[in-house]
């Protein structure tokens, strides 16, 4: 049985898809079988000679399945990953180097030499295109004594002193002479640095479980060469040096085909903010009663003379950062949670200024006044609806895609949200919408259902659709209270953190939609947003 194991083996590997340390398992779980048979067979003149009692093959035959599964549980730890060493140094010392190639040792393990770290430097260029490409392979030489080869490529830049660095690696594509590699991208910088003409070496492998690929050949291009797309040219002879400098009748060992190349920019935030692209700022505050009494100190809406409560600054934070963006400074702000004026009914999107026709408050200043005036003339009540609000921007943002204009909602909570279920529903469907959202959570509450829509871990969804990017970013206000009382850094934190992915969720909508900036207005400088990201 062992040794039918060891014979199909190889064919199995060929045949199922394991993981590198599945195979690795499987693997010396064949060679255990392998010993298990030389056992057998070496102590097989016992087990003829004698009919009668155990022989002394049969206590490892017994025993050898538990026996070598121990083994092997101990043996297995030895592929883990180890820490090999560490090392520390500046830039300023790379660069400043001879050649700009600094060694440095490595250290960490008492009692060992951990070997040394080479560094170089290169200044990278403003090159912001990314190419996207394709390849394919024919006859590449056969390494795998029971199959074909598990052929996967790896890409080379040419660094300034000659060497070469890893700048990609395909996937592996198993048991085949001829394969076809998925299409990948990778920025133009990477690959060559902006310099067309700078050589980009190609090695062709053989992939294996142990880690050690057999070298199947290799060939060099350029930027240049590639960016002429699939023709005559951009087929690529396979050369082993070894084999080519052993046999006379050598010619390759197979060939490279590239299939398509395709190049497209790749835009910044500030590429659409020089082309005039808008961000319009709104607020969204929550009036519910579980933040207190406002006329209470212990009120989060509390408003005292010397200082402001936590929902005045987080809005103060973000709000004057984010203003400079939005030329008119003229920003909706709405409450939700309350009961108004006169007879009490409970809205979830009602407009701070108290006109129904004209939400706007004028610079973040008005936003502020008309919060606190709202503070005086509505009752806090509940629940804790979101999807409202979300759902009256959503609907604003709708309606101008053109990129000339991107929404930015801030809303400010104590609690946890009632319709959470409608809330999903409204970031799912605005998610195809110029919109991000942003959450600032005040006070001692637990705010783990918010996690839930900040979808940077696992993309929210409703009724089994997905949302098309991640528009939420959710932060607790708790985290940036600074013990010392310094609240400019405080809040210089909380800002930076808060914004940090408008500028990401902006690009990403832009180019879902296939959205480019327009022409730079104007050489003014920029405000300060990138400063905070």
């Amino acid at each position: 049985m062992s040794l039918a194991i060891i014979f199909i083996s190889p064919f199995i590997f060929q045949y199922i898809s394991v993981s590198p340390e599945e195979t690795y398992v499987i693997s010396f779980l064949f060679f255990l079988h392998f010993i298990h048979f030389i056992f057998i067979v070496f102590f097989s003149h016992s087990f003829i000679s004698s009919h009668q009692g155990e022989t002394p093959a049969a206590p490892i035959r017994k025993a050898s399945p538990v026996v070598l599964s121990i083994i092997f549980s101990v043996c297995i730890l030895s592929f883990a990953q180890d820490f090999l060493g560490q090392t520390f140094c500046t830039l300023g010392e790379i660069i400043g180097s001879t050649g700009g190639r600094l060694e440095k040792t490595l250290s960490g393990i008492p009692g060992k030499k951990c070997g040394a770290i080479i560094f170089t430097a290169e200044e990278l260029s403003n090159c912001r295109d990314i190419a996207t490409m394709q390849l394919c392979a024919n006859k590449l030489d056969k390494k795998d004594f029971f199959g074909k080869s598990d052929p996967f490529l790896v890409f080379y830049r040419s660094n300034e002193d000659g060497t070469f660095t890893i700048c990609h690696k395909t996937e592996v594509i198993k048991n085949t002479l001829n394969p076809v590699w998925q299409p990948f991208t990778i920025p133009v910088r990477a690959l060559c640095n902006g310099d067309y003409d700078r050589t980009v070496k190609v090695d062709v492998y053989d992939w294996d479980r142990d880690g050690s690929h057999d070298f199947i050949g290799e060939f060099t291009t350029s930027y240049r060469e590639l960016s002429r797309g699939q023709n005559q040219f951009n087929v690529y002879e396979v050369l082993n040096p070894k084999k080519k400098g052993k046999k006379k009748k050598y010619i390759n060992s197979g060939t490279v085909t590239l299939l398509s190349f395709k190049v497209e920019s790749e835009y910044t935030f500030v590429d659409f903010i020089r082309g005039g692209t808008q961000l319009n700022f709104t607020v969204a505050i929550d009036f519910t009663a579980s933040n207190g009494n406002p006329s209470q100190p212990t009120s989060l809406h509390y408003m005292s003379p010397y200082q402001m409560n936590a929902y005045a600054m987080a809005l103060k934070a973000v709000g004057e950062i984010i203003q400079d963006y939005d030329s008119d400074k003229l920003f909706p702000a709405y409450g939700f949670g309350a009961k108004l004026p006169p007879d009490g009914k409970i809205s979830h999107a009602f407009p701070l200024s108290g006109d129904n026709e004209n939400p706007n408050c004028v610079g973040i200043e008005g936003v502020l006044e008309a919060y606190f005036q709202s503070l005086r003339t509505v009752q806090l009540y509940g629940p804790t609806n979101f999807a409202p609000v979300i759902n009256k921007v959503a609907n604003c943002a709708a309606e101008i895609t053109d990129g000339s204009q991107y929404f930015v909602l801030l809303m400010i909570t104590d609690g946890v949200i009632s319709d959470m279920v409608q809330t999903k529903e409204a970031v799912v469907n605005a998610a195809s919408l110029p919109l991000s959202i942003i959450i600032v959570g005040v006070g001692p509450a637990e705010f783990d259902a918010m996690e839930e829509l900040d979808g940077d871990e696992v993309r929210v969804s409703s009724r089994g659709r997905f949302a098309e990017r991640d528009i939420v970013q959710f932060v607790p206000f708790r985290d940036y209270i600074d013990r010392s009382g310094n609240q400019v850094l405080s809040m210089a934190r909380l800002a930076k953190d808060v914004l940090a992915e408008i500028p990401d969720q902006l690009l990403s909508f832009m180019k879902s939609g296939g959205v480019e900036p327009r022409p730079a207005l104007s050489s003014s400088p920029l405000p300060e947003l990138h400063r905070h990201i």
